[in-house]
């Protein structure tokens, strides 16, 4: 599946589950420390080369060194932190946007690797990390073990005494809070405990298959730059801090954040941003699709100054990363410290990637006291900073489904600002593995001193990659998710699986009922299914008629600029509230009810089932029961923004026409072939698959065999036999098989026959069909006016004969 793909087939929709993270809102404002003096004062130095110390001062521009080694004194023993700029967080291309005062953007470009912010470890602790800013002064977090932790700061009070500069404190002594979240897990949810040393190992070999990458873009509004003093740089600066939090804490999942922009809305918000989480939530997901369109990305996650309603701080829909509709969330800055707020946007990340609460007996990371696990439906003060082994097997188990396409692709060339570092973690240029910064290597294949490989491995870790050897060309790498998902096949050269591809859009699926869209297959049945069971099924065309003609809440084609419902056209009734039979009792989706319509249609009653949101719900999409976009309305016309529309698809029929009949279009452009023809085109002999997505590996190799010896033998036989017949005649017996070679016979004149064609390559699909007759009372719709070719009736295609003798 590639990027921005809006559903993973057979995946629940993103409205099925909705995050609603709870926590006090007391907690907003400086009163962050516990008593009056915010921790002991300090004094960090910078230990330059040569030994020499230099105290670290609050004026700009701070020191912004690749690496660095600063000491300090914490509970009563000597710190040395080893910093290292965090090279990865911001990509290549990275951008900052904010607006002039006549509302125009203002989009800058910075130096990527001219930033303030580390990562890092205490020397001597090797279960340490730390993560600072070096912007004026250092600010941020000292873990030293689990339950073991400082947060240090600026202290221009200090400063302006001659004092020390810095506070540092325990993170106990920060104020506790405490806080719930609003979805509800499954009553059956079991408990997990901690697995085996070996398990573990096996699930980091799992992990090391394929790198993730979250491509994050975070926007501030414009309550959050006034609480900022409106100072432009404070506000980048916060915003920054957080994303280099939250790279952190997402490294426990195996995933790193790659920062492609931020966003200050200075002048004045670019949506409307209400104390109702909801309603704020989904305005933004609709702006986002605007911006995704400018500037691609995994997902974008609004950060907001002001309070919502109750004790929500956050919302984003469960399972909706890589999604082009729903892949974001919103979370309002509620705490002084960055950290804080980290927590949270890491927690409504870790929704967005399919990860429900953690059970009991699940968090042996860390104990509730320092923090807990992120997933906590209850977490503890000060704040969680890694996620569980429960999560993490979560999330396999997502990707496993083909849920999260974008994470597996990696960055394109040059994306990510690199600089390499054995022990990291992550296979850069020069090393062909990385055991990480642990003390004992998990990895057979790999030298962890210098991240090379052991003798005799040609490989340490990926989806083709096994006992430290490649697997052979065409080995499957990845399943086809459904019917627009396409599989990938190790190449035999490289130890990753190629990158994940579908169908081109247009692409026709579920029999002939359906077009691909970004790898997914929108269908009515489909959609009915997810809402209300797997007995479900469309209502009659009436249903869609009459009901969405009603302008109410029940039925219609949307909402207009103002909020009022649209009635739908005769032409877009099925574009409008999806009408089903069948299934369920009440719809899966959560917080709402069914509302049943009854028509007379041929003499007998029909009903129509939709869904409707409960009155004050807030786990709900506003646009909840429409139909998808991109779902089939009629021959070459789709449902999009509540309408059906004609479409076409030339780039499809370019591309395969490029592949002989022998193959299929995937994302990239490029022919999948069938099994025995070869990429690119299709038209020789070969292993199948693609350029992008590696050999299809024939069942058998001897049949392989059989099959290229057999397209090439094949041609030769009408010509072997013809010779063979006119050297076997005499006389006029060889003129008659002469002349009889080369007659122009009829379809079905003795030898010459008709051959039909190996694939057909025009697109013909045809009016949707719900399995009940049409209300005689209705008229039939015209047929729409398309650019694609009108489609050749099957009785009338030309085939192609051949004559033998």
């Amino acid at each position: 599946m590639g990027r921005g793909s809006p559903r993973a087939p057979g995946a629940p929709p993103a409205w099925l589950l909705l995050l609603l993270l709870l926590l006090p809102w007391s907690v907003w404002g400086a009163q962050a420390f516990r008593g009056n003096s915010p921790g002991e004062p300090v004094t960090p130095h910078w230990v330059l080369d040569g030994g020499a110390w230099r105290v670290v001062t609050l004026e700009e521009p701070a020191l912004k060194l690749d690496t660095g080694l600063v000491a300090l004194e914490a509970g009563g023993q000597e710190l040395l932190l080893e910093l290292e700029k965090n090279h990865r967080l911001l990509a290549a291309g990275y951008t900052e946007t904010h607006y002039s005062p006549d509302g125009q953007p203002v989009v800058l470009v910075p130096n990527q690797r001219d930033h303030c912010y580390y990562h890092g470890r205490v020397r001597g602790f090797p279960d340490s990390w730390v993560v600072l800013s070096t912007c004026s002064g250092i600010r941020g977090l000292i873990t030293l073990r689990s339950n073991v932790s400082y947060y240090v700061h600026p202290w221009p009070a200090g400063a302006a005494e001659g004092v020390s500069t810095h506070r540092i404190l325990w993170t106990e002594q920060l104020l506790s809070w405490k806080g719930v979240c609003g979805q509800k897990d499954p009553e059956d949810k079991r408990n997990v405990t901690s697995r085996s040393p070996a398990a573990q190992i096996r699930d980091w070999r799992e992990a090391q298959r394929s790198p993730k990458f979250l491509e994050l873009y975070i926007v501030a509004d414009h309550t959050l730059f006034v609480t900022q003093h409106r100072d432009l740089n404070h506000t980048k600066q916060r915003l920054l801090e957080i994303a280099n939090y939250v790279d952190q804490i997402l490294r426990t999942l195996d995933i790193r954040v790659a920062l492609t922009g931020l966003e200050v809305w200075t002048e004045q918000d670019q949506i409307r941003i209400t104390p109702d989480a909801n309603s704020t939530l989904w305005a933004f997901l609709q702006w986002r699709r605007g911006l995704w369109g400018r500037r691609p990305h995994d997902s974008t996650q609004l950060l907001t100054g002001r309070a919502f309603q109750g004790d929500t701080v956050g919302l984003a829909p469960v399972g909706g990363v890589c999604l082009v509709e729903s892949s974001g969330g919103v979370t309002a800055d509620h705490s002084e410290l960055p950290e804080g707020t980290a927590a949270t946007m890491a927690h409504e990340i870790g929704h967005s990637l399919g990860l429900s609460h953690d059970p009991d007996g699940c968090c042996a990371e860390a104990a509730a006291e320092p923090g807990g696990c992120v997933m906590a439906a209850a977490t503890g003060h000060p704040f969680p900073r890694v996620f569980s082994a429960c999560s993490r097997r979560q999330l396999r188990a997502f990707l496993r489904a083909g849920r999260g396409p974008c994470l597996s692709d990696a960055p394109r060339s040059g994306l990510v600002a690199r600089r390499p570092r054995c022990g990291n973690g992550f296979v850069e240029e020069g090393e062909a593995c990385d055991c990480g910064a642990g003390q004992e290597c998990p990895d057979p294949c790999c030298v962890a001193h210098n991240c090379s490989l052991r003798a005799g491995a040609r490989c340490s870790r990926g989806a083709c990659c096994a006992s430290c050897q490649l697997k052979p060309a065409g080995t499957p790498c990845r399943r086809a998710a459904g019917d627009c998902d396409l599989p990938e096949f190790c190449t035999g050269a490289f130890p990753r699986c190629p990158p994940d591809l579908h169908l081109l859009d247009g692409s026709p699926c579920a029999g002939g009922r359906g077009f691909c869209r970004d790898g997914a297959c929108p269908t009515l049945e489909q959609q009915c299914q997810q809402l209300w069971g797997p007995g479900s099924r469309p209502a009659p065309e009436a249903c869609f008629q009459v009901v969405n003609s009603a302008r109410n809440a029940h039925g219609n084609c949307g909402r207009d600029a103002e909020g009022n419902y649209v009635p739908c056209t005769q032409r877009d009734a099925q574009c409008g509230q999806l009408q089903c039979q069948g299934g369920e009792q009440s719809p899966l989706a959560p917080h709402t009810m069914p509302v049943d319509s009854t028509l007379r249609l041929d003499g007998r009653e029909v009903t129509c089932r939709g869904a409707f949101p409960l009155p004050g719900a807030q786990l709900v999409p506003p646009d909840l029961g429409l139909v998808e976009p991109g779902t089939q309305c009629g021959p070459a016309m789709v449902c999009q923004d509540g309408r059906c529309q004609n479409t076409t698809f030339q780039e499809l029929e370019r591309c395969l026409a490029a592949c002989h009949g022998h193959g299929v279009c995937n994302s990239n452009h490029n022919c999948h072939c069938d099994p025995g023809w070869a990429p690119p085109s299709c038209d020789q002999p070969g292993p199948g698959g693609s350029l992008d997505s590696g050999p299809v590996q024939p069942e058998n190799h001897d049949a392989f065999l059989l099959a290229v010896i057999s397209s090439f033998l094949l041609p030769l036989l009408p010509g072997a036999g013809l010779a063979w017949c006119c050297c076997r005649q005499r006389g006029s017996q060889l003129q008659r098989c002469l002349r009889g070679s080369g007659r122009d016979s009829r379809p079905n004149d003795g030898p010459c026959r008709d051959h039909p064609p190996a694939r057909a390559q025009r697109l013909e699909l045809g009016p949707m069909t719900t399995g009940e007759p049409r209300p005689s009372a209705l008229r039939s719709l015209p047929e729409p006016n398309s650019r694609l070719e009108n489609p050749v009736p099957s009785g009338q295609v030309q085939k192609p004969r051949s004559c033998l003798c």
